[in-house]
């Protein structure tokens, strides 16, 4: 079959005729290891085009490790066609490739580590409600289409175009399930103002941050959870925990952490006469000042989303270093 093809990292990637057979596609895709082993929406160009909305196809936004593809905007819709984004959600997976960029990203170490590392997807601010995005109960699993889709483009972005490939760029030992795609939204209370306005943007302003993750752990709190203390102790012991079981002995620089609050849960530090800061440097200096968990109280990051219920979850952080990234979206 003689196809249409644009370049999407170190690969000719094609566009199929509107009426090309499904499985014929998928297994073009899959024999030129351009799929992540899921199906994927047939990429032709006309859903090129719709996804790039005008934009220069050709414009880029500079190079990806490990194989340093070019990060053309044809390329990431080509990637956001496949994972089924519509073109509103296209600036969300273009910014965040573009944010683990930063150098304290990380993100060749996080691409080629043995290690389980992958970048998530964090967005805040309008943005979460006008996408559709599920920032309540099950935040963090299926059934949500703007999740899943945004984070597995971003996965599709870094495989394609950075060249994170199995035994090609990517090294991991077992890799994790987030590795398909992981992408969430912040929601709000009083105890946490939003992530990128902690990080200098305005509060009207919608944004994308980037997280080096090594995995999840689910909190709960201790019985009754009736203080702040009570709420904080089991996410300092999960957070030390599991640097303790990633470090092999070794007493890494300290990085950041992320702790993902239910409001329940927000509520009980609020009611404790606690606010943000209270919070970060309670987790903070409980560490200890001889190996504290994170570089300083401020890199103790608290965000509030998830549904009903006192569970939380701590977001484990790669091992080998790195720090989240923040990119501002243009208005949707």
């Amino acid at each position: 079959m003689s196809l249409a093809t644009l370049p999407v990292g170190d690969r000719d990637a094609p566009l199929f005729p509107a009426d090309t057979d499904w499985d014929t596609a998928q297994a073009i895709l899959l024999d030129a290891a351009l799929s992540d082993g899921l199906p994927t929406v047939i990429p032709t160009q006309a859903r090129l085009d719709a996804m790039l909305a005008g934009r220069d196809p050709a414009q880029s936004f500079d190079f990806m490790p490990p194989l340093f593809g070019e990060i053309t905007a044809q390329a990431v819709a080509w990637c956001c066609v496949i994972a089924g984004c519509r073109p509103a959600e296209f600036p969300v997976v273009l910014e965040a490739a573009r944010a683990t960029l930063e150098p304290s990203f990380n993100l060749l170490g996080i691409q080629t580590t043995t290690g389980t590392p992958t970048a998530a997807v964090l967005v805040h601010g309008p943005a979460v409600e006008a996408l559709g995005m599920n920032a309540g109960t099950n935040c963090l699993g299926p059934g949500n289409r703007a999740n899943a889709c945004i984070g597995r483009a971003l996965r599709l972005v870094l495989t394609n175009i950075g060249g994170a490939r199995p035994l090609v760029g990517d090294m991991a030992t077992m890799g994790q399930p987030a590795k398909y795609g992981m992408a969430f939204a912040e929601g709000q209370h009083a105890l946490t103002p939003p992530l990128h306005t902690r990080r200098g943007l305005d509060a009207a302003d919608s944004a994308v941050t980037v997280i080096g993750l090594s995995g999840t752990i689910e909190v709960l709190p201790q019985a009754g959870a009736a203080t702040p203390e009570a709420v904080l102790r089991p996410a300092l012991a999960a957070m030390q925990g599991a640097r303790a079981a990633a470090s092999g002995g070794r007493r890494r620089e300290p990085g950041e952490q992320f702790l993902l609050l239910p409001a329940e849960m927000a509520d009980v530090i609020v009611k404790g006469g606690w606010d943000l800061a209270a919070a970060q440097r309670f987790l903070w200096q409980e560490s200890g000042t001889d190996w504290p968990i994170a570089r300083g109280p401020a890199d103790i990051h608290l965000i509030l989303t998830g549904g009903d219920g006192v569970k939380m979850t701590c977001l484990v952080p790669w091992g080998g270093g790195t720090f989240c990234a923040t990119r501002r979206l243009p208005r949707l």
